[in-house]
């Protein structure tokens, strides 16, 4: 057997694209048709983010009390944004977990690991989809480049900091780790 085969990084490739593929797969032809998960996220973000704006004092348009069918947020005064299926996360929790389970590491860390990283991905997202309503009432001309770049950003350079921190801190085989023993 030819010794890449054997190499961390081959295998760490070939679990990646396989889950990625399964991803995709599952996502595109069953999860995504049915609509359920997306919308059950979206809600949660909305309504996640119209508390953070409550907080902060800021009186919602009148979708709010909030109903779950409702896929726009805003501050009274100004526009609604609308959160769409591509905004709600479920990618980026996806490519997260994936990363986590084709890199090498103990299961018990992994376990742990993923639904924290999940939990960070969703508040980060919950975050920007208020700061975003936030930002279309103070400045609407504002929304498309802090969508596009800004929080895109954030939310990338955060998820990569936790890989990091998993492939640096948790995993099994750290080079850094091997060459010091």
């Amino acid at each position: 057997m030819p010794s890449f085969l054997k190499s961390p990084v081959f295998r760490f490739l070939i679990i990646s694209i396989f889950l990625f593929i399964s991803w995709l797969f599952v996502y595109e032809y069953w999860l995504h048709p049915k609509g359920e998960l997306d919308r059950w996220i979206i809600s949660q973000i909305i309504y996640q983010a119209g508390l953070i704006l409550k907080v902060f004092g800021f009186a919602l348009i009148n979708e709010w009390p909030f109903d779950e069918n409702f896929r726009t947020l805003g501050v009274d005064g100004g526009h609604s944004i609308w959160v769409g299926d591509p905004c709600n996360g479920l990618e980026l929790f996806a490519l997260f977990a994936g990363f986590i389970i084709a890199y090498p590491g103990k299961l018990i860390n992994k376990i742990v690991f993923i639904p924290i990283g999940i939990i960070a991905i969703h508040l980060l997202n919950v975050v920007r989809v208020a700061a975003l309503a936030a930002i279309v009432y103070y400045n609407p001309d504002l929304l498309a480049f802090n969508h596009t770049y800004t929080f895109t950003i954030l939310v990338y350079s955060a998820v990569f900091t936790m890989w990091y921190f998993w492939s640096s801190r948790l995993n099994i085989y750290n080079p850094k780790k091997i060459g010091n023993q």
